[in-house]
């Protein structure tokens, strides 16, 4: 039977959880085990599919067309596994099911409450990953340890671990030690609080990490130790890292992280293979030239709201040898007054997702600047879409071209550049599912796409969209030079579009972010990037030296 860990935090929210639990699955993983992920989020939201990026993070979509939540990137950069619907359930999820099943009288008219019903509904969902293919399932509760909507949860992790067998189960409990600046000294109260009040719920976790700005003595370690209850080789140091989040793993794995957990569990031990990772962090420590590249989106007042664009970005940058230097441009401040002086000096220019009608003016204006400046852009997404109706209006002679998510209605598709799809592939003006997770896109000969992707006919990637590219439209688009780059080879919808002629223009309606990993840059990103790098700042490209 398949092993358990189940993660959860103290003290304050993002103390960095998923971090710490993807670098154990990472270490792991390294190790030949197999593992399945799963994040719990206490909040009644159904999934994070219609919540706001800038409040709770980016939407993140699995090959399955799941919307999740961040963490669940994080587990796929980390551990390189694709992860699915079952990775992530929310309270909302968990109490839906139960009154389903009530309406439906499984109950048999029995009165329905928290335990045991809800919990054993939570308990389906650990569950539901094991199998003889997996060796470890990672269970991580978001939230802090004494949150009201996290009780459930912990008392499911409770009743779970009492139901396995001895060596089955394993807790890992993360949480702030912070430093008083003013007497210059580390505090281990909230810690042991946390820790009490995880014994109040019946839980006694087996390793303590603590998150810290800097190394906790070795003095501290051992009071946290006697008064939590737990062995002094089990109070673990993450400190914050210098240059980037992917310095984790190797600092857990020097605190043998993973040599713990495998001994609590009865699992193999053999040391994890980073060679490559280790690899990475030396590139990424050392770059050859820092590129300063811009990021315009709608969404900028969320810190995580472009989670994945960003670590795309840092992928991108280590496979050619460059730190990227990010700067952040919030749509809704970039006006015709100012698009010049926000924009000037950058190498290259990155529109992501974004929320409709929020930011779009300032979005179409950054398309066209990096359009007429010559500057390497990748848009992607609602990007991609912004990109059509830029070219549409500005370069095609269609200035009444609209985008249906942006005015209230439009009734004549000929002047939507962009139109709703239904399941039959028919224009609507009803909100749609769209399109979401893996579709498959024939690669054109001779385009800037195939070529990032290594010459290849087809790949598949990953969806969030409810818009496609208007066929009445496309000749007309055509006509004025937009190239069809890619298409989905059944329903022939535009997948990606380019501009021949420009150094680098390339807009895809999916999102490549979600599939790059430190290890396997993204081919469009560390294209993007590499074309960056050979333009110079402020627009105006030089061809590369051959």
């Amino acid at each position: 039977m398949s092993k358990f860990i189940f993660v959860t935090g103290g003290v304050v929210s993002s103390v960095g959880k998923g971090l710490a639990a993807a670098s154990i699955c990472l270490l792991l993983r390294r190790r030949g085990l197999r593992l399945a992920m799963l994040k719990l989020d206490p909040y009644i939201n159904v999934d994070p599919g219609g919540m706001d990026p800038r409040q709770h993070g980016e939407i993140y979509v699995t090959d399955d067309g799941a919307e999740v939540d961040l963490d669940i990137g994080h587990y796929e950069r980390f551990a390189g596994t694709g992860l699915g619907r079952l990775s992530n359930i929310t309270t909302g999820r968990i109490y839906q099911s139960v009154i389903d099943r009530e309406r439906r009288g499984v109950y048999g008219g029995g009165t329905v409450q928290v335990v045991p019903h809800i919990t054993d509904a939570i308990k389906e969902t650990f569950v539901r990953l094991e199998g003889p293919d997996i060796d470890v399932v990672m269970v991580e509760l978001g939230g802090t340890v004494g949150d009201i909507e996290g009780m459930p949860f912990i008392e499911a992790f409770r009743q779970f671990s009492l139901e396995r067998a001895d060596g089955d189960a394993l807790f890992i409990h993360i949480t702030l030690v912070p430093l008083l600046r003013a007497s210059r000294e580390i505090k281990t109260k909230p810690t042991q609080h946390s820790v009490q009040k995880l014994r109040e719920y019946g839980i006694q976790p087996d390793i303590i990490v603590c998150r810290s700005e800097n190394d906790v003595p070795e003095a501290v370690k051992e009071k946290i130790a006697m008064f939590c209850n737990v062995r002094r080789d089990c109070v673990l140091d993450e400190r914050n890292v210098r240059d980037s989040v992917y310095e984790v793993p190797a600092m857990l794995r020097d605190q043998k992280a993973d040599d713990l957990v495998c001994r609590r569990l009865n699992l193999p031990e053999a040391r994890p293979d980073l060679r490559d990772w280790e690899e990475m962090l030396a590139i990424a420590a050392a770059p050859e030239e820092t590129l300063e590249i811009a990021v315009a989106g709608a969404l900028q007042a969320g810190g995580d709201s472009y989670k994945s664009v960003s670590e795309a970005l840092f992928h991108g940058g280590v496979a050619n040898r460059v730190r990227v230097i990010r700067r952040e441009l919030d749509a809704e401040r970039i006006g015709p007054g100012n698009i010049d002086a926000l924009c000037r000096g950058v190498r290259g220019i990155v529109v992501p997702a974004g929320a409709g009608r929020i930011g779009s003016d300032g979005t179409l204006l950054t398309i066209r600047w990096a359009r007429e400046n010559r500057v390497p852009l990748l848009a992607t997404g609602f990007g991609m879409e912004l990109a059509v109706l830029e070219f549409a209006r500005n370069a095609a002679g269609i200035p009444e071209a609209r985008h249906p998510s942006i005015p209230p209605g439009v009734s004549d598709f000929s002047l939507a550049a962009l139109i709703r799809m239904d399941a039959a592939r028919q224009p609507t003006h009803e909100r749609v599912a769209g399109r979401k997770g893996l579709y498959a896109c024939a690669l054109a000969k001779g385009t800037l796409l195939r070529a990032a992707y290594g010459d290849a006919e087809f790949v598949r990637e990953r969806h969030r969209n409810e818009c496609e590219v208007n066929p009445l439209l496309l000749d007309r688009l055509e006509q004025a030079g937009l190239a069809v780059s890619g298409a989905n080879p059944d329903s022939r919808l535009v997948e990606a579009v380019e501009l021949p002629g420009h150094p680098w223009f390339v807009a895809v309606l999916f999102y490549p972010e979600y599939r790059s990993r430190p290890v396997e840059p993204h081919p469009l990103f560390k294209a993007f990037v590499a074309a960056a790098r050979s333009g110079r700042p402020g627009g105006g490209f030089v061809s590369p030296k051959p």
